[in-house]
């Protein structure tokens, strides 16, 4: 299989244009057909159609790098054999290859290499996690965008979990350049042997070139194992010698220990962080970061707002002697003490002279009540709760409870009534008491199944009736109502 524009691999991603030429294959820039993405399609070289080495490498690239998801890592997406020739098809990234950089610059300043290491180190973490070592980091196979990420490409010689050696005992495998010692003297390579590499790319970009050289490839493989790092040149700061030496160290148990380790150490030298781990209960140091340090007496001055600038940690007021004031120095006027407003630190002058202003007029607006409503006490369990202006709670206890003279129900009360009110109240509950005795009187000499109903001598019901009706003629001034004697059931 020949490789050419508009050829398309598996009836899906046509070719457009070769982009670059390895030593193991070609890459192009192609479509894919199904969803119109521009993607890179890196494509077995002509002349290895049919060799099995090389298949079998394009395939260990494919499954060790097709499950890694990470910013800094160039996306596998698809795999794919065709007549004794391969290809895998990726993201494409629209950037430079590292090297190109630094042909075109020669030497790079800390602050411009440094963040494309700590990115490089973050995807080798992810790669490292998985199980796989690169062995292949070198400039050419990190690609930078326009944005400054990197990407980290190229896993043609890859080591993976229970993968098949691609080489013979004693052959290397590798860019002799970067090679880390371990692996010149033909050992198992090592995670460690990728952050090496990141230590001679360092060293690379910060001197301007490599620090072992030789006529030939054996001639420097062997230098790194035998010769020592040439020293880096004053102008490099010292923080970022001591790490590039750690990451050259010949032996890989005195490097750093992981690539998240170093990515970790480098964002640290780049924005001046302390080394030391940060405690947000500590008080912040602020020489490692080259800022000023504020003092407790730089304070805004504005409209006399001088403690108002002081930080809680410069209080005049320590806890232990909040916690041992007594309930006397609590109900204290709050002029005498520093309020907890002066203990904040203000943000501006203008803050701190807006304070002021509500603290000198505060009197003029509450003149009584200023120094008794702001009054503390302390719990039973030592926690400070707020208490009711002591003026509220005397007025509360001085002020007569009010009658509304009605009861629960809303009726007018008894003891509220004039005379006359309570006999004509008496002599409607005479009236209504006669009403119902008379009803039941009724009820009781009805006899249901007759017609007639046999006239009746009074009873003591209504002898009770016609005493009751006298009564109530007396107390009210009403005729007396006629006493019921017989009744007759309606047909």
């Amino acid at each position: 299989m020949i490789p050419q524009v508009g050829f398309e691999l598996q009836g899906r991603y046509q070719l457009l244009e070769r982009i670059a030429l390895g030593g193991m294959g070609e890459v192009w820039r192609a479509t894919d057909l199904n969803s119109g993405r521009i993607v890179a399609a890196k494509i077995l070289r002509p002349e290895l159609t049919g060799d099995e080495i090389f298949l079998s490498r394009l395939r260990a690239e494919a499954a060790n790098s097709r499950g890694l998801r990470h910013p800094n890592l160039a996306v596998v997406l698809d795999f794919g054999e065709r007549k004794g020739s391969g290809w895998i098809i990726m993201e494409l990234v629209q950037g430079r290859p590292l090297s190109e950089i630094l042909e075109e610059k020669g030497t790079m300043a800390p602050a411009e290499i440094l963040p494309i290491l700590a990115q490089v180190a973050r995807a080798l973490q992810v790669v490292h996690d998985s199980g796989v070592v690169h062995r292949d980091v070198k400039p050419s196979n990190i690609l930078i965008n326009r944005e400054g990420l990197a990407k980290l490409t190229d896993f043609g010689i890859s080591t993976g979990p229970h993968q098949r050696p691609m080489t013979a005992t004693g052959m290397v495998m590798g860019t002799a350049q970067y090679l880390a010692p371990e692996q010149a003297m033909g050992n198992a390579a090592q995670p460690s042997g990728d952050l090496y590499a990141l230590g001679i790319i360092a060293y690379e970009a910060l001197v301007g070139r490599r620090p072992f050289t030789g006529s030939t490839q054996v001639d420097i493989a062997f230098a790194h194992v035998n010769e020592p790092v040439p020293q880096m040149p004053k102008s490099v700061p010292p923080e970022v010698r001591q790490v590039v030496m750690e990451l050259l160290a010949k032996k890989p148990a005195d490097r750093p220990s992981s690539a998240r380790e170093l990515a970790r150490r480098l964002d640290r030298i780049v924005i001046h962080l302390p080394e030391e781990h940060w405690d947000p209960e500590d008080n912040l140091a602020w020489a490692s970061t080259g800022r000023a340090a504020q003092g407790p007496g730089a304070a805004s001055t504005a409209g006399g707002g001088g403690a108002a600038g002081m930080g809680r940690a410069s209080s005049p007021t320590s806890s232990s002697a909040t916690n041992a004031a007594t309930d006397e120095e609590s109900a204290a006027p709050a002029s005498s003490k520093p309020s907890r407003a002066a203990e904040r630190p203000r943000a501006s002058a203008s803050a701190a002279q807006w304070a002021a202003t509500i603290v000198e007029t505060a009197p003029e607006r509450w003149p009584e009540r200023r120094s008794k409503i702001h009054s503390a006490r302390r719990g039973a369990y030592g926690s400070r709760a707020r208490a009711l202006p002591v003026s509220h709670r005397a007025r509360d206890a001085r002020r007569p409870r009010r009658s509304s003279g009605r009861g629960r129900l809303g009726l007018p009360l008894l003891s509220s009534l004039s005379a006359p009110a309570l006999l004509m109240l008496a002599g409607a509950v005479l009236i209504l008491i006669a009403a119902v005795v008379a009803l039941m009187s009724t009820l009781a000499s009805a006899q249901p199944g007759t017609t007639d109903a046999a006239p009746q001598s009074p009873t003591t019901t209504g002898s009770l009736s016609e005493a009751g009706s006298e009564l109530i003629a007396q107390a009210s001034g009403l005729p007396a109502p006629v006493p019921v004697t017989s009744v007759k059931e309606a047909p």
